[in-house]
């Protein structure tokens, strides 16, 4: 049972492909807590996934939207509002791409023309809903948008490669398109930094499972899991965090402010 946080609000989530994908619990929780959604996803991604799942489950409509289109950008916003008869309260872009990681490409030797599809599928991508948004009028006043980023934008993780620059941007564009709609419509937007989480995605990065294990060791409180995730960005969209705006949210148990922790110390001290 939710708490109605979230009733009456309206929204969209980008990203949710299957279980195991925080888009998908965040779908779950928005429609515990009383809001009505709109899914999306790449039309690939609606192929492979079991969106249809969620759809049903959540009393959800599905549109497919390429991200790196203006056109189909336009018309899933149009088109949400439509089908949710107004303005939107709340956007998550859970979006993240790299064919060079794909192509197992090393940082020092990436494709450009891949490396420009990333920025623009993982970053770019939230420039263009917001201004999308903007430009029809589609999000309420206090409405909060939300995007997924990792410490990688700000730390070296080399097997993260060119997606941390890629983030890096994500957070940049939050805080560039937060000053400018937070002025003309009170509008929020805020990225969270989330623990390295087993999704469909996160276990396409070479050596995920090692490090899954070194951070649930440095993290004070271990982890955040993908409903632990849900639930923050809930708080995110509710009325309760209004003036939050601009920021850059670690959700990672302590792992961004802990320099060492004594598991990890232990892990490589000396055999006497």
């Amino acid at each position: 049972m939710g708490n109605n946080l979230l009733k009456g609000k309206k929204g969209i989530i980008f990203g949710a492909l299957d279980e195991r994908s925080i888009a998908w619990k965040v779908a779950e929780k928005c429609h515990e807590e009383g809001a009505s959604i709109v899914l999306t996803n790449a039309p690939i991604a609606l192929r492979m996934g079991t969106i249809n799942k969620l759809a049903e489950s959540t009393g959800a409509v599905v549109i497919p939207c390429d991200v790196s289109s203006d056109e189909d950008m336009k018309n899933l916003i149009e088109k949400s509002m439509e089908h949710l008869g107004g303005k939107l309260d709340f956007v998550l872009h859970s979006v993240g791409m790299s064919l060079n990681i794909r192509k197992k490409n090393p940082y020092t030797d990436l494709n450009y023309d891949f490396m420009h599809k990333t920025f623009d599928i993982s970053a770019i991508s939230f420039h263009r809903l917001l201004q999308t948004c903007f430009s029809q009028d589609a999000l309420n006043e206090w409405a909060s948008v939300l995007g997924l980023t990792y410490i990688a934008s700000q730390r070296i993780f080399p097997d993260y490669n060119e997606m941390g620059d890629a983030k890096s941007l994500l957070e940049s564009i939050a805080r560039g398109m937060g000053y400018h709609y937070g002025k003309a419509k009170k509008v929020r937007v805020n990225t969270i930094s989330q623990s390295p989480t087993m999704t469909t995605a996160g276990s396409g990065v070479g050596g995920f499972d090692a490090f899954m294990t070194y951070a649930e060791q440095m993290s004070p409180l271990g982890n955040a899991s993908a409903e632990d995730c849900a639930n923050y960005c809930i708080t995110m969209f509710s009325d309760y965090t209004r003036m939050v705006t601009m920021q850059n949210l670690f959700h990672d148990g302590g792992f961004s402010f802990t320099g060492i922790s004594s598991e990890v110390m232990n892990s490589i001290k000396p055999t006497e």
